[in-house]
């Protein structure tokens, strides 16, 4: 698949259930991202989601506040791109 090609339909129903955390700030920072960017999402931002989405509730909020940036299997391009949309 190719990396720039838009995530279809099934693909994004499992990120977004994939997506659901249970801490609501986090929750609230990726409604609004499907909100914006669900019809333009792509494979490769999909991938970087799905990268954020292995990290601790709270892990996640340090990095969608800013406090920390991503590290070790976290820190790819996609997740940096894809925290920059999701900080937006």
């Amino acid at each position: 698949m190719e990396e720039d090609a838009l995530v279809d339909e099934r693909s994004l129903s499992k990120l977004r259930w994939r997506c659901r955390r249970g801490l609501l700030e986090n929750d609230l920072f990726i409604e609004r991202f499907f909100a914006r960017h669900a019809d333009t999402l792509t494979v490769r931002q999909a991938r970087g989601m799905t990268q954020l989405m292995d990290l601790s509730d709270h892990d996640l909020m340090d990095l969608l506040m800013g406090r920390k940036q991503p590290e070790g299997e976290t820190d790819t391009p996609e997740a940096h791109d894809v925290l920059k949309m999701l900080r937006v």
